[in-house]
């Protein structure tokens, strides 16, 4: 028998490749999304350069690298965002973590990272036992190089999100926050040259991305940075990922402007409503906020996070929202917000 002929509506019609310049945002999009916050970890997962940050930060003077073990969570992800560096020496342990914007829950995001390390630290002890099971003393380190003006050191407690405050928690996990970003922290960035290296990469990172875009600004940093041997060897090594990490210092910038809008929509337009009491065209405003990021894939989460707005506000948004997916037209999304 012939082969069967194929139908007009079995025979696959090829499709039409979006233009160059959509195919690079979405390119873009996805390094970002990838590559978030990682060059930091990319850095100090090498052994020889997490020790000397773990000297830095402790003022210590250690040596062999072998008094390291790493046991950070691969492929673990919360809220997008991924276990950074955690490891343990001097029977302590460590869970160190990289944040370009200021993120008060970093308390409760520690918390389940270290729930589930201190699982596979334990999984072959008897906790039933009569005999107490100790382990590592846990420290929780941030490292802040975002460009909101912020002390060189501060604190932040799982107690201050307590929806009921108590001034004797049962439960409390105190995170320290360093800022690493160029000319403050002195004495920790003179302790250790590489996390000085990263800032000054960085802060070349951000003034270069004012005029060039992005592939331009991490290609003549990168060039000029290993002249100069400023993470050189790095940046030797792994010069093709350090491009696309570079990625997300123009990802934050989007997010704080973003910021700056919600902000100015707040104070010109704030009343009772369900979804965020934004009035007349501030709603609109919200909408289209919460639907650009819609577009690029952000989940609720991360919007909420972005906008400084509330999570049930915004899942009340895009619960409505995805009836109009994938384009997000936000007149008819308004429109059925104010029906509510």
């Amino acid at each position: 028998m012939g082969k069967k002929k194929r139908t007009p509506q079995t025979q696959k019609v090829p499709q039409a490749q979006p233009p160059k310049r959509a195919r690079q945002q979405k390119q873009l999009r996805k390094l970002k999304r990838t590559y978030k916050d990682s060059m930091f970890r990319a850095i100090f997962k090498e052994k020889k350069n997490l020790l000397s940050l773990y000297n830095a930060v402790n003022g210590t003077n250690h040596t062999n690298e072998d008094d390291l073990e790493i046991n950070t969570l691969e492929n673990v992800i919360y809220m997008n965002y991924k276990n950074d560096i955690s490891f343990v020496i001097n029977l302590h342990l460590y869970l160190y973590e990289h944040q370009s914007s200021i993120n008060p829950n970093m308390p409760l995001r520690d918390l389940f990272y270290v729930t589930k390390i201190l699982q596979e630290i334990m999984k072959d002890e008897d906790i039933y036992s009569s005999t107490l099971k100790t382990f590592p003393t846990p420290r929780f380190v941030v490292f802040y190089n975002g460009v909101e003006e912020k002390p060189d050191q501060w604190e932040v407690r799982l107690s201050d999100a307590f929806a009921q405050p108590t001034n004797n928690p049962e439960l409390e996990l105190i995170v320290t926050v360093l800022n690493i970003n160029l000319g403050k922290s002195k004495k920790l960035m003179e302790a250790c040259k590489v996390l000085y290296d990263y800032a000054v990469f960085i802060q070349r990172m951000r003034e270069r991305s004012k005029t060039m875009t992005p592939e331009e600004a991490a290609e003549r940093t990168i060039e000029e940075c290993i002249k100069e041997d400023i993470l050189a060897d790095f940046l030797k090594e792994h010069k093709a990922e350090a491009k696309d990490m570079c990625q997300c210092l123009y990802e934050y910038d989007e997010e704080k402007h973003i910021r700056e809008e919600c902000k100015i929509a707040r104070e010109t337009g704030w009343k009772e409503g369900w979804y965020g009491g934004w009035k007349g065209g501030e709603q609109h405003k919200l909408v289209s906020l919460v639907s650009k990021k819609l577009r690029k894939n952000h989940t609720v989460s991360e919007i909420a996070d972005m906008l400084e707005e509330d999570t049930n506000v915004i899942q009340q948004i895009y619960n409505i929202a995805r009836e109009f997916a994938p384009d997000y037209d936000e007149e008819k999304i308004t429109k059925r917000l104010d029906e509510y």
